[in-house]
């Protein structure tokens, strides 16, 4: 049995009256507060609200729905009527330039045709056939890319050869072999040249 000095046994029995709670006095029906027994009555009352509030958000939601159904619908429209407009674009761009080159290739048959009758003037025709070519490439924005004689732009030429050469500059295209174009700004095709190393300058 153990022995106890009777402070321990106070210390105890004040801890658990501590540990009791005191009885609340009951409300006062002036302060605004609802008994307990008066809520089932409210939350009835907010029942057909939140029934409302439920429809409509669902009647905002399917409205929203059915607007980003129509917008893809559209937009699908839209990108399908842009890709034929651009295959279309890209079929008939070049009709203007071909019908340009038409007669070119007229007197090129032409010329076949007669190659035999006059040599010297098969070669004039050629030559004038040539001049003609290149004014069609000029009307179309087509221009030759310089070459000899300019310093090597690996943008645009294109070297097959490194010659040791005092005739130009060092670096620089000593011999266009296959001339270079652009259009605009964009290149066609590089210049294919032999440059120059020059080691005395």
């Amino acid at each position: 049995m153990s022995k106890s000095n009777g402070k321990a046994d106070l210390r105890v029995e004040e801890q658990e009256k501590q540990n009791v709670e005191p009885e609340l006095p009951p409300a006062d029906p002036n302060d605004g507060f609802v008994e307990q027994a008066e809520a089932p009555s409210q939350a009835a009352a907010q029942q057909p609200q939140a029934a409302e509030e439920l429809e409509k958000l669902r009647s905002e939601r399917d409205a929203l729905l059915d607007r980003l159904a129509r917008l893809q619908a559209e937009f699908d429209n839209y990108r399908k009527r842009a890709a034929r407009e651009n295959a279309e674009f890209r079929d008939y761009a070049l009709v203007d330039t071909v019908r340009q080159l038409l007669p070119v290739v007229d007197h090129f048959s032409l010329a076949i045709r007669n190659a035999d009758a006059n040599p010297q003037e098969f070669r004039k025709g050629v030559e004038l056939i040539y001049k003609q070519l290149q004014e069609i490439l000029q009307k179309i924005g087509v221009q030759r890319v310089a070459a000899e004689g300019q310093p090597f732009d690996p943008r645009f030429h294109e070297a097959i050869e490194v010659v040791d050469s005092n005739q130009v500059q060092d670096n620089f295209v000593l011999e266009e072999l296959q001339p270079g174009y652009k259009i605009k700004d964009r290149l066609l095709r590089p210049a294919m040249v032999r440059v120059a190393r020059n080691k005395q300058s």
